[in-house]
């Protein structure tokens, strides 16, 4: 495909998936349009949904000591819910925290700080370090370049197990359309809940057994736990007015809360995986997916974008020492790190995988305007 750049955002063809039209729109752009744009406004949607489902969690709280539970990661989407689900709707959740040993020293302080001032108890859930990091070498050794599934993968199922064992029937979400309108391309960033890939890939990987990991299918947690159990996730950022400008500075001023210089980069894996290994091993910068959802929801012009992205995804200065810190960190050598870079480049197509199921189920979720895959509503 010749080279081409969307006309209304910052995506390009570095996206195999992408279209356009006549004009040089891109599918991403008629997919906000179509799609998210309905469940969005700039306003927030109707307070009064909130509201009633505020009461829905507080009834299902009652006599409880806590109402809901909500993760919490210390990056901006996850810190402004929690600040506003506790002090604007006095909600009594229990902050749940996965550690999956890549916490920067930022989100330590972001976290505590929120709980510091508002008073709430924090449970931490932390994951076994000799399996997570065999794990994520697993996917290093496959090639793929979605290798930040097994930290993703623990996030989601630790929340789930929890909720389950301790009959909490919300789970509180910072998935939201304002800052993540825009998908990832499925080719580089594949589905988190498929166990028939993370199977076979630490099968044909791993070194160590799984025994304490949890695992959860999306079968699991998307319909058995939802509709037998009545488990519900809920994203209140999307019925209130957010942009990350305006919640960034309630934050700082309030709490002393420090903003992660990109999304996700509260994770020192995620922003190794973000500004380095997926753009230098696989020509993709995630960056055009996350100021294309800004500017398509008025929070970054597209000529602002285009200038941000002549720089460098990551920190020249200091990536050969995030570089070392990570191969150390997983027990293996700086060499070994740099021939997984240089491995033939796999996709999720080379391992078995049940992606064509899952995207029957995500049409399916779709046409009855439940969601979709991102996460974003």
């Amino acid at each position: 495909m010749a080279y081409q750049i969307c006309t209304k955002s910052v995506m390009d063809t570095s996206d195999p998936s992408i279209t356009f039209d006549a004009n040089g729109v891109s599918n991403h752009y008629d997919n906000f349009i179509n799609e998210m744009k309905p469940h969005w406004s700039p306003k927030g949607m109707d307070f009064s949904k909130l509201e009633v489902l505020v009461s829905s969690i507080k009834k299902a709280g009652e006599g409880k000591e806590f109402d809901c539970l909500l993760g919490l990661s210390g990056g901006l989407d996850s810190s402004y819910m929690l600040h506003t689900m506790v002090r604007q709707f006095g909600l009594r959740p229990l902050v749940f925290h996965v550690d999956g040993g890549w916490n920067s020293e930022l989100a330590v302080h972001n976290i505590h700080a929120l709980i510091d001032k508002l008073g709430l108890e924090l449970y931490t859930e932390v994951i076994n370090w000799d399996e997570m990091s065999d794990f994520q070498l697993a996917f290093f050794k496959s090639g793929v370049p979605h290798i930040d599934i097994p930290q993703d993968h623990a996030f989601i199922a630790a929340q789930y197990k929890f909720a389950e064992k301790s009959g909490v029937k919300y789970i509180l979400n910072g998935g939201n359309i304002s800052t993540e309108c825009v998908v990832n391309p499925l080719q580089y960033f594949y589905w988190g809940t498929d166990l028939i890939q993370i199977n076979d890939i630490i099968k044909k990987f791993g070194i160590i057994p799984m025994n304490s990991y949890s695992f959860s299918s999306v079968y699991r947690h998307k319909l058995y736990l939802r509709y037998f159990k009545g488990v519900k996730v809920v994203k209140p950022l999307n019925f209130i007015p957010y942009t990350k400008l305006a919640a960034s500075q309630i934050l700082m001023k309030e709490y002393g809360w420090r903003m992660p210089e990109r999304k996700h980069f509260e994770s020192r894996f995620t922003r190794f995986y973000e500004s380095y290994w997926l753009p230098t091993r696989f020509g993709f910068d995630v960056r055009r997916v996350q100021f294309s959802s800004l500017i398509f929801t008025g929070q970054m012009t597209r000529e602002d974008a285009l200038r941000e992205l002549e720089k460098p995804p990551y920190d020249v200065d200091n990536i050969m020492h995030d570089f070392e810190y990570i191969a150390t960190k997983m027990g293996v050598s700086i060499d070994e790190l740099h021939n997984y870079h240089r491995l033939p480049k796999k996709f999720f197509w080379d391992y078995k995988n049940q992606n064509k199921v899952l995207l029957a189920i995500e049409s399916i979720v779709r046409l009855l305007g439940l969601g979709r895959r991102g996460s974003a509503y």
